[in-house]
């Protein structure tokens, strides 16, 4: 974890270097929350899920669905590249997203070592989930474009 002193506009440049530098990931399909008893994990927990959080009373796992009478969410994933300052990553872009789509979003993080480090996977309303994703490939692509990213299969290499 990274501690750094730095003005809005060094950590939005900052930010913006780290987004475009990390493995993007569009999940396809609606999620939802499933929620069970602690005491039924073993024979509830579906291999399906890309989450599990619990609190003192229940599991609830981030599993695929179409149903309608849950809320569902759009997923998106992102896993960071080791040795970048990532720090308030999460901050700048949940306010970024809430100042411009006008969504709040959930954000749920992991670690895997073999991939870098951390990732997070990022829900908003199923409804916006394209406008959400729009955004996100946007922002990826400004911090490209400031020089600071991976280039893209069909950059020329021309200035």
């Amino acid at each position: 974890m990274y501690i750094s002193k730095e003005t809005e506009e060094q950590t939005e440049k900052r930010i913006l270097m780290v987004l475009s530098r990390a493995e993007f990931k569009d999940f396809d399909n609606s999620y939802i929350f499933e929620e069970f008893p602690i005491s039924e994990l073993k024979c509830k927990a579906k291999e399906s899920a890309i989450a599990f959080v619990r609190d003192e009373e229940v599991w609830s796992q981030l599993v695929p669905s179409q149903d309608e009478t849950k809320e569902q969410f759009k997923i998106i994933g992102f896993h960071f590249q080791e040795n970048l300052d990532n720090s308030g990553f999460v901050g700048w872009l949940a306010s970024y997203l809430k100042q411009k789509l006008g969504t709040g979003v959930f954000v749920i993080c992991g670690q895997n070592s073999s991939k870098g480090g951390i990732f997070d996977y990022w829900g908003c309303p199923y409804e916006i989930g394209e406008l959400f994703k729009k955004e996100i490939l946007l922002l990826m692509e400004k911090g490209k474009r400031q020089g600071c990213g991976k280039k893209s299969p069909t950059d020329s290499g021309e200035k």
